[in-house]
């Protein structure tokens, strides 16, 4: 009679330890690792941004709608709408591939910093679908990444890195940034 207890509890344990073998394979198995040298998908394109200053409307393609005096010389707590076209190369004027449409706001009071948060919605012969931008600019940094946190169409569930360099600035008027967007989950 123990002879039996004890194969059935050795094949009980057997078939525990088999199943958590089984799962864990399966878990540690399905993780994804990138290698930040090899996207699925690569891009440049050239973000063209006009702050509407009273006298521009038909060219002003973002508006201050927050503009708070007193609070410093780093425009904190501005807070900026936009919807902006994206170009593949410098040219305003060129036909856009997709528009920016979002926000940002200025948010520290001892440098020039701002949080963006946008979708950049293509509507071209290449591209269908949306990809979505936010995170901190760095503004005084050379080059800033920000999160590449999904997207829709062409861009379903993407994920990856928008690293911003800024190409020109003229005051508060219009800037250009370039964006090469790297993506790792296509």
């Amino acid at each position: 009679m123990a002879s039996l207890v004890e194969k059935q509890l050795f094949k009980a344990i057997f078939t525990f330890f088999l199943l958590v073998l089984l799962f864990s394979d399966t878990a540690f198995s399905s993780r994804k690792t990138f290698d930040p040298k090899k996207p699925c998908k690569h891009f440049s394109f050239y973000f063209h941004d006009i702050l509407y200053d009273g006298d521009n409307v038909a060219n002003a393609t973002s508006a201050a709608i927050v503009s708070p005096p007193g609070l410093g010389n780093f425009k904190f707590g501005k807070f900026v709408i936009f919807d902006d076209p994206i170009t593949m190369d410098k040219n305003y004027l060129s036909k856009p591939l997709a528009r920016a449409q979002g926000f940002y706001f200025y948010d520290m009071k001892s440098d020039f910093n701002a949080w963006f948060c946008y979708t950049l919605v293509f509507n071209s012969t290449d591209y269908k679908g949306t990809l979505n931008i936010m995170g901190a600019d760095l503004m005084m940094e050379a080059t800033r990444d920000l999160s590449v946190v999904g997207g829709t169409g062409d861009f379903f569930m993407a994920r990856g890195i928008a690293t911003f360099v800024t190409d020109i600035f003229q005051g508060a008027k219009y800037f250009r940034v370039k964006m090469d967007i790297k993506l790792y989950e296509c």
